[in-house]
């Protein structure tokens, strides 16, 4: 395996990363960084969590070294798809720059205009940015980007998620056509293609590993859950996030937690606080600040779960995750690539959990062919509970429990109410002598009913019908035929 100290930078730089902890690079630095010393345009292609970050910064501080900014003129632009991503990048440039002399700015949403604008007028060879705030500084005539000799954009797949491409456009067309262009992604989408055929000239193409793949580091698992009703899908499927967690134990030492929408990320991080976990939520509505502060909590370990939306699936830079946890199924296969890649990160072993829904299961689908293989069903943990709770809520349960169900349909009602009826229809008791004559069987206890003496007299006139309901005595006259009545 190659050296860093083989690669051909600057010794300053070398004498960082030795500090830094570092010996060898990555795959994706070596492949990068030779052809980037040397001027040309690179194509990296590799799975977040495998150095892509080191593989711009150093050979772009080297080049950097030599020469001096001009006011509102910076020498490189690196542009990022969010702000954490950014401050990632940032963060590696101080770490890797600190014996070199070069100054840099970071140009976010959330900070003041006016700070970013004393940092640029004073010049700075290195511009970190995300595309919408940089135009923003441009439009306003604070920054001139005819001076970039190099160019990144990093994690252009995502810049497509988000819709930057055409802003992506419009600042290539604002840097001079003699720049160098650094282009790292995940996936290779036909749109990224698309802008690496029309912006990138000959470039050399480093690809560490198959697109959108998954560390074969990282333990990966999913729940087909489906909730005992709609109203109740959101409280138990929360439910089964909490026991997934403690079936964990302590090998989960920390966890991001990812929902597809900034609601859900609210609410789940509420919920586990109300359950006694130490969760804070981080989603594109907070302010930076507050984001801010949560990361640095989660980076320190003094909180122990982040409940995140796609924002946080970028840029995070935490080496010690242990797992992953997806609450909702990403929308996008490529998103779930990059969720996961939050752990495992630098070789070490992660585990990614995902709960999936009836209504999710076409977007596992998608994720599984992404992927090219399938991802292991996990048994639900609150099966048992639940199987033992439909048992105990079976029809003759309730029936002993409660008596009849609500829920009765119209017929059973019916047949329910009919049952006096045909109990006092069945075996006919002793009947009058004087009804015999005239062929009908009349019971004495039957009850009564609206209309029977009408309907008794109808009948006795039809000739042998039975005389139903008529109470508990029964008068002799009622049961005689007409004609018998005026013969009396």
């Amino acid at each position: 395996m190659a050296k860093f100290s083989e690669l051909n930078l600057n010794p300053k730089v070398l004498k960082a990363i030795e500090e830094a902890g570092y010996e060898s690079p990555t795959p994706i630095q070596e492949g990068a960084i030779p052809p980037a010393l040397e001027g040309k345009d690179v194509l990296g292609i590799a799975q977040t969590g495998t150095g892509k970050t080191a593989s711009f910064t150093l050979p772009m501080i080297t080049m950097l070294a030599r020469g001096r900014a001009r006011a509102r003129m910076p020498r490189s632009l690196v542009l990022c798809p969010t702000r954490e991503l950014a401050a990632q990048v940032a963060e590696n440039f101080d770490t890797y720059a600190k014996h070199v002399k070069l100054t840099k700015a970071l140009l976010i949403g959330g900070v003041s205009f006016n700070e970013q604008d004393k940092l640029i007028d004073k010049g700075v060879d290195v511009l970190i940015a995300t595309p919408g705030r940089l135009l923003d500084h441009f439009e306003r005539g604070k920054l001139l980007l005819t001076g970039v000799q190099v160019m990144v954009v990093d994690e252009a797949d995502r810049m497509l998620d988000m819709g930057f491409i055409p802003d992506i456009e419009r600042i290539f067309s604002l840097t001079p056509f003699t720049r160098q262009t650094l282009f790292f992604s995940a996936t290779m989408a036909p749109e990224i293609e698309r802008i690496t055929n029309t912006f990138l000239s000959a470039p050399v193409r480093v690809e560490v590993a198959r697109q959108a793949t998954t560390g074969e580091n990282i333990k990966q698992g999913v729940v087909m859950f489906k909730g005992s009703r709609k109203d109740r899908e959101a409280s138990e499927k929360r439910k089964v996030l909490r026991a997934l967690i403690d079936g964990e134990g302590e090998k989960c030492t920390n966890a991001i937690i990812f929902c597809n929408r900034k609601t859900d990320v609210d609410i789940v991080a509420k919920s586990l606080k109300k359950y006694g976990y130490d969760a804070a939520p981080i989603h594109g509505d907070l302010d930076q600040s507050q984001r801010t502060r949560t990361l640095d909590g989660f980076r320190d370990g003094t909180l122990r779960f982040l409940v995140a939306s796609d924002v946080a699936a970028r840029g995070l830079d935490v080496p010690s995750v242990s797992h992953v946890f997806n609450f909702d199924v990403p929308g996008h296969a490529e998103d779930y690539v990059h969720r996961i890649g939050r752990t495992g990160r630098a070789g070490r072993a992660g585990t990614a959990m995902m709960i999936c829904v009836p209504r999710d299961e076409k977007n596992l689908a998608d994720i599984e062919r992404l992927v090219q293989k399938e991802i292991p069903r996990l048994d639900n943990p609150m099966k048992t509970e639940s199987e033992d709770q439909t048992a105990a809520e079976t029809p003759d349960a309730k029936d002993e429990k409660s008596g009849p169900s609500r829920s009765r349909s119209r017929g059973s009602r019916k047949k329910a109410a009919e049952k006096p009826v045909e109990a006092a229809a069945e075996p006919v008791a002793e009947t009058d002598p004087s009804s015999e004559s005239a062929g009908i069987a009349a019971p004495k206890s039957a009850l009564p009913e609206r209309g029977s003496r009408r309907r008794s007299s109808d009948r006795a006139s039809g000739g042998g019908a039975a005389v139903v309901g008529m109470g508990d005595h029964l008068p002799s006259f009622i049961a005689l035929s007409f004609e018998e009545r005026r013969a009396d």
